[in-house]
């Protein structure tokens, strides 16, 4: 059942790199979803680099992990005929209206300032925080929809050149791409438009994965209702 949502979780992942090529390329070089790049970038502030947002990089780690923390306890318990609790499609949802939200005050307001710039970082990765959180339910490692270290980790020692099956290699080969596509995509429009415009096409990829989800969603929760016969009380 879960490869079902391979599309839709997909589609969430190239929302997170054109997200991240937002937050990398008109943020002032901070990840918003790969808090593996502003790990190393705080370490390398520390040691001495200089033109490194080491603080722009600690809020966007900090708040990723909020993100992730408050997605966790909205989610925690919940049950039911899907593997995505509804609680989950509601996080997912107000993550985009959120992010258009932000897109949408960008253009209106024009480049960030500084302490803007620190606020719209913070919320961009609250949100993919809150996303990887919540797609966590739906149990697809390799689509975490935030990072694809691992999921490259798992391609290379399951494929046949080391002696494994290939097991899911396409979904992994996808997730691959799909990150580097939505990264293409928003560099494409930041350094061709602005940043806001690059946010506003992330949003409505996120959008769509987000419609993609809750519509598999529906369909397996109507595959999980039993079918009423006639004179059941429940009809």
């Amino acid at each position: 059942m879960t490869k079902k949502y391979d599309a839709s979780l997909l589609m969430l992942t190239v929302a997170t790199g054109a997200i991240d090529g937002v937050s990398f390329l008109a943020l002032d070089q901070v990840f918003t979803g790969n808090m593996t790049g502003n790990v190393l970038f705080i370490g390398f502030g520390l040691g001495g680099v200089t033109d490194l947002p080491v603080l722009n990089n600690l809020v966007a780690l900090l708040a990723f992990m909020l993100g992730a923390v408050l997605a966790a306890r909205f989610t925690r318990g919940a049950a039911g005929p899907a593997k995505l609790p509804r609680s989950a499609l509601v996080i997912l949802v107000v993550n985009t209206v959120l992010t258009f939200v932000l897109a949408g005050i960008w253009l209106v307001t024009g480049d960030p300032g500084t302490v803007a710039m620190l606020f719209v970082t913070g919320l961009l990765a609250l949100v993919l925080g809150a996303q990887a959180a919540a797609v966590r339910h739906i149990g697809i490692r390799d689509l975490s929809t935030v990072v694809v270290t691992m999921t490259m980790v798992n391609l290379s020692a399951d494929s046949r050149a080391a002696g494994g099956e290939g097991a899911a290699w396409a979904r992994r080969v996808g997730a691959i791409v799909t990150m580097g596509l939505g990264a293409l995509i928003s560099a494409l429009l930041v350094l061709r438009v602005n940043g806001a415009v690059a946010l506003l096409a992330s949003a409505v990829l996120m959008a769509v994965g987000t419609a993609m989800v809750a519509l598999v969603r529906r369909h397996e929760v109507r595959a999980a209702d039993p079918v009423p016969v006639p004179g059941d009380l429940r009809c």
